[in-house]
């Protein structure tokens, strides 16, 4: 099974990192999947390039077996609608189950997404989050929830797509916005990103850097 794991990553950092590991490892995944968004539907225009972002992706990735950066939303014009890049990825791998990993936040809010009702008709969905949590369900997710949801990963293996699991991982409160704030005023944001991904930021002047 592979993982899909889309965000602006404006920039990329542990809150990114350390969860997808842990779902990477505990799912036994192929590979996780990175995929930056050009045109994100849900945010403003990211502060880096598409080229900085995808720059900053590779250093922070660089080692790790099993992660890909992926540019294919890059390459793509028009909004970066995941349901788009979920049918490319099934073009690619027509054989392999994907499962696209989401935060608890990005799963509350994916009512609005753009054709959201088909992303199981693609894939599994991969919940972060922390441990202990619950939630009620506002509708329409009340009854997508209670149709889709698995309580064990081994349950995903019924099908290729189609199912819904949530995993408690370590959850760190970590903002790509507060980083480019800290940046912004002179702050040093060491230790919340990896050390390769603040270097490249310093030589590039990004996020206010003098």
């Amino acid at each position: 099974m592979i993982g899909v794991y889309g965000g602006t990553f404006d920039p990329i950092h542990y809150g990114h990192l350390r969860p997808a590991l842990e779902i990477y490892q505990r799912l036994a995944l192929t590979q996780i999947r990175f995929i930056p968004a050009r045109n994100p539907p849900h945010r403003g225009i990211p502060s880096a390039s598409a080229e900085q972002r995808m720059a900053m992706l590779r250093l922070a990735i660089e080692g790790q077996p099993g992660f890909v950066a992926d540019d294919r939303e890059l390459r793509r014009p028009g909004p970066s609608y995941m349901v788009d890049t979920l049918r490319s990825l099934r073009e690619d791998f027509p054989d392999q189950p994907l499962a696209l990993i989401l935060g608890l936040d990005a799963f509350l809010g994916l009512p609005g997404w753009n054709r959201w009702e088909q992303l199981p008709d693609l894939a599994h969905l991969i919940v972060s989050r922390r441990p202990g949590c619950r939630s009620r369900w506002p509708e329409p997710l009340e009854p997508f929830v209670r149709s889709r949801m698995v309580g064990e990963p081994r349950e995903l293996n019924t099908g290729p797509e189609g199912r819904l699991l949530f995993l408690d991982t370590v959850q760190l409160e970590i903002s790509a916005t507060a980083i480019r704030t800290q940046i912004a005023e002179g702050d040093d944001p060491r230790f919340l990103l990896p050390d390769t991904v603040l270097d490249y930021i310093r030589r590039e002047g990004l996020y206010g850097i003098v």
